[in-house]
């Protein structure tokens, strides 16, 4: 029986969950958010849920945008655990000047699954909008990525 050349065969690389949605997430930011400037809210959301919404621990990260509300980058702040993190309004104003924002889009994740803005976040939300617009700099969301997302902007809470 004549056996098949071994350089027929391809080495199948094995991916991780991780790997196919951080996948997903660059290709909807280069073929939809880009094209939409993050004015898609749902376009917005997906990008968001796709980074992280496969976290276990709580990850708070800013979208630094230019003046047109392109992305300049997607940035993970700061680390929690599983069920909080510790947010500094300080920290985000200066990253925001090293990224010279003109806007930003704020999001963390609720590794419960459960997407329910607490009042901590709404709390802290309140506080990164009044540090950054000393600064200059619009917040236009706050996502909360669960088993779904929800945005402030949409539940009017900014």
């Amino acid at each position: 029986m004549h056996k098949p050349h071994p350089t027929l065969y391809r080495r199948v690389a094995v991916v991780s969950e991780r790997q196919v949605l951080e996948q997903a997430a660059e290709i909807l930011e280069r073929n939809y958010v880009r094209g939409d400037a993050f004015c898609n809210p749902q376009a917005t959301k997906d990008y968001i849920a796709y980074k992280l919404g496969h976290r276990k621990r709580e990850v708070f990260a800013v979208m630094f945008l230019d003046n047109q509300h392109q992305l300049i980058e997607f940035k993970v702040l700061f680390l929690g655990t599983i069920d909080s993190a510790n947010v500094y309004p300080r920290e985000v104003v200066k990253a925001a000047l090293n990224a010279n924002a003109a806007a930003v889009i704020i999001a963390h994740n609720h590794p419960s699954g459960d997407p329910t803005p607490s009042n901590a976040d709404r709390r802290i939300t309140r506080r990164l909008v009044e540090a950054l617009a000393l600064i200059d700099v619009r917040v236009l969301d706050h996502i909360v990525v669960g088993r779904d997302c929800v945005s402030f902007a949409e539940r009017g809470y900014l």
